[in-house]
């Protein structure tokens, strides 16, 4: 575990994350000798729900979905 006071931690705050990130450490940020903070593990990388897919790149729509059908387009039972 690391203990740093406020005056410190504010310009080694680069230096503690990377710490904290690729060494796992615990960083103590102290005021007046008293702990107020604690740098623990880093977050979990959010995952892109929305993202693209490579396998649906592929696919193309070539109408304009919106434009109403044609008299022979629709089925006859509906026409």
């Amino acid at each position: 575990m690391i203990s740093v006071n406020m005056h410190e931690a504010k310009t080694r705050l680069s230096e503690l994350v990377r710490a904290v990130e690729e060494k796992n450490e615990t960083v103590l940020i102290c005021r007046k000798g008293k702990p107020v903070a604690r740098l623990t593990t880093p977050t979990r990388r959010s995952v892109n729900r929305l993202k693209t897919f490579s396998d649906l790149k592929p696919i193309a729509i070539n109408y304009d979905p919106t434009e109403p059908l044609s008299q022979d387009e629709w089925p006859p039972e509906y026409r």
